[in-house]
């Protein structure tokens, strides 16, 4: 992959405990996988077993990532992060939605590491450069099933076109589908070093078993 991936002085400024993991890989996408769902299902299970809604503010990635909202300028209570999402919503009984093999696989990623991690189709970034800054008043974002979105204060990854991707929800532009034939999977570490290495690790399994994934990089930033 020839795109850079770099961190604004805002950023790191802010949070400089900040280290990004980017996982680049070719993927063969399908509508639904019958071994990953297997896999969602049995996380499920044991996070209902073993856990509660209140238990979520104490998994380090996600309280770094809140931490991160309220240092960049966001309340993370009104914008939950994407992992702090899919654990409330599965610990209150609510079942994950099935979207597709490459969005569900990145959701089972966030649910058992706790990290919030942007998936892009590569094929629909513009430029050769995405830059992790802080969305301004009024920029303009359609997020994913949400509609216009205020990203006003939430950490937001930019192509030379605009913004692609909060902790929170990507955006419209740079979506997969069932068509995307190369993913940019961008896992923000607001908690440091520790753990991330083993979440790409496991999204690069994840891929390599249920994508298809046969050209795969990963690299740091």
């Amino acid at each position: 992959m020839e795109m850079k991936i770099t961190v604004s002085e805002e950023i790191k400024k802010r949070c400089p405990e900040f280290v990004g993991a980017a996982v680049y890989a070719r993927v063969t996408n399908t509508n639904y996988c019958e071994g990953l769902w297997e896999e969602i299902n049995q996380f499920d299970a044991q996070l209902k077993a073993t856990s509660s809604v209140e238990d979520i503010k104490n998994i380090a990635t996600i309280a770094a990532t809140r931490e991160a909202y309220k240092r960049c300028g966001k309340d993370p209570s009104r914008y939950r992060p994407s992992a702090e999402a899919l654990r409330r919503r599965l610990l209150r009984g609510i079942p994950l939605y099935q979207i597709d093999t490459l969005v569900d696989l990145i959701n089972l990623v966030s649910l058992r590491t706790g990290y919030s991690i942007g998936g892009f189709d590569a094929d629909k970034i513009v430029g050769d450069h995405v830059e992790l800054g802080i969305g301004e008043a009024d920029e303009p974002f359609e997020g994913i099933g949400r509609g216009i979105l205020n990203i006003q204060g939430l950490p937001l990854y930019r192509d030379e076109e605009g913004g692609i991707g909060t902790p929170t929800s990507d955006h419209e532009r740079t979506k997969l589908t069932l068509g995307t034939t190369h993913l940019l999977a961008l896992i923000n570490g607001y908690s440091g070093l520790e753990g991330i290495e083993e979440a790409a690790n496991l999204t690069i399994d994840l891929l390599k078993r249920y994508a298809a994934s046969d050209e795969v990089e990963l690299f740091y930033f």
